[in-house]
């Protein structure tokens, strides 16, 4: 029986959801389950973190110290410290897949591989997930594990109207900036069920009567009891809701919620199984557009490295260096000896090599002196598609600097 792949659960929230708290819940419940997570901090500028972290970036940057090098705020330390963090994300995704891995090579080794990584992201959402630097790590994530989006939110703090538009504003935003399969974890449930959140998500008419109420009371600024129709901006803040709650209906669907409590802990189960449910959804719906992808950058620089080649044949002028001059003093001599090349740096040492890659001069020439040049261009032209193939070719070995050095010789002595 195949095992499954480890899930990356990816902690995204603002400051004061209790997303800290959270991961501390879920890290303390997979160790009670005798499966401990890899757990990995990117907030640089937080104090305490109540848990033991396995990658740390405090350990790599201070962020006072960039903060002052740079000239910066605290948000702009933040960025450039992940900025910074991100250009050794390669190690990184080296020592998770070791972690991950099985050894058979080893059994009597009882270390268990590790099932779930736990990323826990600064609060300052626009600067992790609108940032260049958290497209990266979360990119380079999805494309070794299965990564799930927790997005953390306050649950007391969503229990009006606007504000719990607010909130799905922001996730409509992630989901659709990362990619990538979400949870709605509403936090904090022991001071506020999350009924009323679900229960707005999938009842339009339920949604409709609460922003009513709100604004009847006056909530929007308007005079209570007038319907708020005369308050400052009322009107226009209940049809934007309206409006608003219209379009997400169909966002909703895509969308799996829970409500949790990061202090006892209640609801984390059902976590764990909407977990579940998003890294099978990642494999089924995820995996073969980030492979279109993949596929699609790969062939665009294929297209781009091959027009490249063409204009660097161009510039060099191939086709007209390999016509001979006449000399009625001496004998002929072509433009390419006279030509600074990639060849004249080389060592001396391969010169005999190199001549006798040399085609024969053609002997029938014209009476003007000039040869036909035709074959030469039809070996030419031989030359650039095998050069195109074996730069293809030698691009999956890893060596595409050597394979055009050999096309830039064989064009220089065509």
């Amino acid at each position: 029986m195949a095992t499954a792949p480890p899930v990356a659960i990816v902690c995204v929230g603002m400051a004061g959801s209790g997303k800290t708290t959270f991961t501390q819940r879920i890290n303390s419940y997979l160790h009670s389950k005798r499966e401990p997570p890899y757990v990995i901090n990117l907030d640089p500028a937080v104090r305490n973190v109540p848990f033991e972290c396995n990658i740390d970036i405090r350990d790599s940057l201070n962020y006072k110290e960039v903060m002052r090098e740079y000239n910066l705020g605290p948000n702009g330390g933040i960025l450039t410290s992940l900025n910074i963090f991100a250009t050794k994300i390669d190690q990184i995704i080296n020592i998770l897949e070791k972690r991950t891995a099985i050894k058979p090579e080893s059994p009597k080794v009882k270390t268990k591989p590790i099932k779930n990584i736990i990323v826990d992201t600064p609060g300052q959402i626009e600067v992790f997930v609108w940032s260049a630097s958290g497209s990266i790590l979360l990119d380079s994530l999805a494309s070794s594990f299965p990564t799930v989006i927790a997005y953390i939110i306050d649950t007391p703090r969503t229990s009006s109207t606007s504000t719990f538009m607010s909130n799905m504003l922001y996730a409509c935003s992630i989901l659709y900036k990362t990619k990538l399969p979400m949870i709605l974890v509403f936090n904090k449930t022991d001071v506020q069920d999350a009924d009323f959140a679900k229960e707005w998500m999938t009842d339009f008419e339920a949604f409709q009567t609460a922003l009513k109420q709100e604004e009847d009371s006056g909530s929007f600024g308007g005079r209570e009891g007038s319907g708020g129709g005369l308050g400052a901006g009322s009107g226009y803040m209940g049809s934007l809701l309206n409006s608003m709650s219209l379009m997400l209906e169909e966002f909703y669907r895509h969308l799996s919620v829970v409500g949790v409590s990061s202090m006892t802990g209640q609801g984390i189960d059902n976590f764990f199984k909407a977990v579940n449910e998003k890294a099978e959804e990642f494999e089924r719906d995820y995996r073969p557009e980030l492979e279109k992808r993949r596929t699609e950058r790969q062939q665009e620089k294929q297209s781009r490295r091959e027009k490249e080649l063409g204009k660097l044949m161009k510039d060099m002028n191939v086709t007209d260096s390999s016509k001979p001059t006449v000399n009625t003093k001496g004998p002929t001599v072509s433009k390419r000896q006279h030509t600074d090349t990639l060849s004249d740096l080389e060592d001396d040492s391969n010169s005999e090599d190199e001549a006798q890659m040399v085609e024969p001069d053609v002997d029938d020439d014209d009476d003007d002196g000039l040869g036909d040049t035709s074959g030469k261009e039809d070996g030419l032209a031989r030359r650039y598609q095998q050069a195109l193939a074996d730069e293809s070719s030698s691009s999956k070995n890893g060596s595409d600097e050597h394979s055009f050095a050999r096309y830039l010789r064989a064009s220089q002595m065509g």
